[in-house]
């Protein structure tokens, strides 16, 4: 029998596969399809201060092995989702829920964590730091290691849940930010958010996206999302949350290797939405052909010398 708990700077979860923060919504959908309690956990949809509508139409564009969308962080809201979603979450998932938080400015990111801190089920506070600081001309908090610090202390001074910071790709060298992170209080890591990147129509010779620019997700970004998790477990020693192209039970076991303690899996499950519970179905004899019984051995296994 295999062993595929894992921990999460405390947090136990039965196996590590956790649907990815704008991928699953707030479960709803997904609770009509199949069990959410075979999940070791998931993220929410990107939550703000105030209902966002998201951005204009068309906010979709497939490319090759992969898509582009610049939904735009469209919520209800803190408020709504503590008083909405948060209680019929609790008749479809039993398990320790991961609520992913957005923000413009520091005093948002930490009044959002406060209001959530509340919520017994919210196990853990994932934080995008991909997002623009509004009093800073608009540069993402995760671009450099002094706002994404900044973000962390505010958010860690307002509560005593577990605080893991959602890293974004577009940076020059992730594990700086990774660093500064650690250095502010963070007690985990989640890596990669999409990577910037855009499509033209041919006929209009306009972009496709009306926002222009959107984030590229799926099995294209895997070798990317893998490298930057290995990056990040040799700089810093906090537990990783390895996110980016994951598509299979052998995708996670490969970001498992590269050093995450755990995986999010989000653009499959816009092509298959049973795709977490297949992985979930195949981490078994995945572990047994590695020669393994526990899959927490795996994490980091691939830096270790023979």
């Amino acid at each position: 029998m295999v062993d595929l708990s894992v921990s999460l700077a405390g947090v136990w979860l039965k196996n590590p596969i956790i649907p990815a923060s704008g991928t699953f919504g707030y479960g709803r959908e997904f609770a009509e399809l199949y069990d959410l309690d075979i999940l070791g956990s998931f993220s929410w949809k990107g939550t703000t201060a105030e209902a966002r509508p998201g951005n204009p139409q068309p906010r979709i564009a497939e490319t090759p092995s992969g898509m582009l969308n610049a939904v735009g962080l469209q919520n209800p809201g803190v408020d709504a989702v503590i008083a909405e979603e948060v209680p019929n979450l609790c008749k479809i998932f039993h398990g320790p829920v991961i609520a992913n938080v957005g923000g413009f400015s520091l005093e948002e990111y930490a009044e959002n964590c406060r209001k959530l801190s509340s919520c017994e089920q919210v196990a853990i506070l994932e934080v995008n730091i991909s997002c623009p600081n509004v009093h800073m001309g608009g540069t993402n908090f995760g671009s450099a290691p002094e706002s994404a610090a900044a973000v962390t202390r505010a958010v860690k001074a307002v509560t005593n849940k577990p605080v893991f910071m959602k890293l974004s790709p577009n940076v020059t060298d992730i594990t700086a930010i990774a660093k500064s992170c650690a250095d502010a209080g963070a007690d985990g890591l989640c890596l990669i958010n999409t990577l910037l990147g855009m499509r033209i129509d041919l006929k209009t010779r306009r972009p496709v996206l009306a926002n222009r620019t959107g984030g590229l997700s799926g099995p294209a970004v895997f070798p990317v999302a893998l490298r930057m998790v290995w990056d990040v477990y040799e700089a810093v020693k906090l537990p990783i949350i390895g996110c980016g192209g994951v598509c299979s039970a052998r995708d996670a076991a490969e970001m498992m290797l590269a050093g995450a303690a755990a995986v999010e899996v989000g653009a499959a499950n816009l092509r298959n939405p049973y795709a977490c519970k297949e992985m979930i179905e195949d981490l078994p004899a995945v572990c047994t052909e590695l020669g393994v019984s526990k899959i927490s051995d795996l994490t980091g296994g691939a830096h270790h010398e023979k």
